[in-house]
């Protein structure tokens, strides 16, 4: 860990300027040039929003129960598109920060071979290329949140009411979510940067897998409490706190949907920060590992 901080120490200015010229590159020759990067993900959207707005009225609202807060008095319910957009705008960073981050050190090999150049921040600035877009979309998120909003049922209320939700102390708790986000996903980028460097099969596995992936985390439905005709095998609901994609997905609507505090979800936050650790220690030991047999092999 002391070896990776040192190689950044210095590197701040560069890390930021070689970010942007990271979204400047991968959007070369085209008209709009890094403004893709917030195109593709908007028209996902809007693709979503038509679908379940307009095509697919009769899929009803999404239910949340808090259990703790009784049967009676802790079910909530929000329109469909609000509580998957709040959902997609981490996944669009979690998804460009796992795959660009594969890929990272392979399309960059021209900075692997200089001896001056620390290898470990070309995994740091393809994360903050990524975070520049996430930030751009949360921005965009939260106007559409508090202006045009959706449909919310709270308890006790005898009918859904439909606007724009108002700012509360909670939206502060993104300065907690975010960051951890970015770290454990740059973290993640140590290990898998360097072996898809050396193994393309590596690469093609992580980007064939994401799909997977979105669908069997929170993105779309509440992954905590699975609601549905039968009953959700209390086993499959605990397993669901082992993917920390969850843990982004429904620490963004702590924020912005639910108004709940981190600290009330304890054992995903134990669970989560131990995912942390133990990604954190694999990252450095393959890092470590591999790096300088890095350019041999590219």
């Amino acid at each position: 860990m002391f070896q990776i901080a040192k190689e950044h120490k210095g590197f701040g200015k560069q890390i930021l300027m070689l970010a942007k010229n990271e979204l400047i590159k991968k959007y070369k020759g085209a008209v709009i040039g890094p403004l893709w990067s917030v195109v593709k993900p908007l028209f996902t959207l809007f693709v979503y929003w038509f679908a379940f707005e307009v095509g697919l009225k009769s899929a009803g609202n999404v239910k949340v129960i808090f259990p703790e807060l009784g049967k009676a008095g802790g079910t909530f319910e929000y329109s469909r598109f609000l509580f998957m957009l709040i959902g997609f705008i981490p996944w669009f960073f979690i998804n460009e920060s796992i795959v660009e981050g594969a890929k990272s050190i392979r399309i960059n090999r021209q900075f692997v071979n200089k001896v001056s150049f620390p290898v470990s921040t070309i995994m740091t600035y393809t994360s903050v290329a990524r975070l520049y877009v996430h930030i751009f979309l949360l921005g965009l998120m939260y106007i559409y949140v508090t202006f045009v909003g959706g449909t919310v049922k709270l308890p006790g209320m005898d009918a859904a009411v439909t606007g724009g939700i108002a700012p509360s102390l909670y939206n502060l708790q993104i300065l907690f979510y975010m960051p951890l986000m970015f770290i454990f996903f740059l973290v993640l980028s140590w290990s898998t940067a360097p072996m898809s460097a050396f193994s393309r099969d590596f690469e093609n596995m992580i980007v064939s897998i994401m799909s997977g992936i979105f669908w069997l985390s929170g993105i779309i439905y509440d992954s905590y409490l699975l609601v549905g005709k039968e009953p959700v095998p209390d086993w499959l609901r605990h397993a669901m706190l082992l993917n920390p994609i969850n843990f982004f997905a429904n620490g963004y609507r702590n924020c912005f949907l639910y108004n709940r505090w981190f600290w009330e979800y304890r054992t995903e936050l134990i669970v989560f920060l131990v995912e942390l650790v133990v990604i954190t220690a694999l990252g450095i030991f393959n890092y470590n590992r591999l790096r300088k047999r890095l350019p041999d092999v590219l």
